[in-house]
């Protein structure tokens, strides 16, 4: 298989580094290929890919969908970025924990979060561009979010200052979002 998948710090979310072929011309590398991931164990059918462009210190998120639940798979096809996962699965055993990685278009890993969880990132070079394929099609009145500096969730971001949207400013803590509006985790 030319695909090396991980775990990373949660149940269901995984690092994968693809094989990259370079010589002297550049380089090739599959961004997907549905056998060889569900092989590995991402099953997923992927219905959107999204591609945002943002400059340093901007941070998208945290963000998730509740009737349509989004699974994503992430990279950064220029520049760096800072991306996290947050568990928000009612009843699950690690509801509310965090786990992050650093994609670039230099290492050229990717991050697949599956649905149920809140994801976010934030640029740490210059400028950055990032696409992402998703499980489900954006939904706009099944947007949610999360305060991006939640204390009970303490993500580690490495800014100090990241640029927000009024939106994303504007979430709610992981406490004071009613169960109603939180995915239920299923064994």
């Amino acid at each position: 298989m030319d695909v090396n998948i991980k775990q990373l710090g949660l149940p269901g979310v995984y690092v994968i580094e693809p094989v990259c072929f370079e010589d002297l011309r550049g380089f090739f590398l599959e961004t997907f290929h549905q056998q060889k991931y569900e092989a590995a164990g991402i099953a997923r059918t992927f219905v959107q890919d999204n591609l945002s462009h943002s400059s340093r210190g901007v941070l998208r998120g945290l963000h998730y969908q509740l009737k349509h639940p989004q699974g994503k798979l992430i990279y950064a096809v220029t520049g760096s970025i800072f991306d996290v996962a947050v568990d928000i699965r009612l009843g699950s055993p690690t509801f509310g924990q965090w786990t992050g990685a650093k994609l670039s278009a230099a290492d050229k890993q990717q991050i697949y979060i599956p649905e149920g969880f809140a994801h976010g990132f934030v640029v740490l070079s210059e400028s950055a561009d990032v696409i992402y394929k998703c499980t489900d099609l954006y939904a706009p009145g099944d947007e949610y979010g999360i305060l991006w500096s939640d204390p009970a969730i303490g993500i580690n971001w490495p800014v100090d200052s990241p640029v927000l949207s009024r939106k994303d400013l504007e979430n709610p803590e992981l406490k004071k979002i009613p169960r109603t509006c939180l995915p239920i985790w299923h064994r």
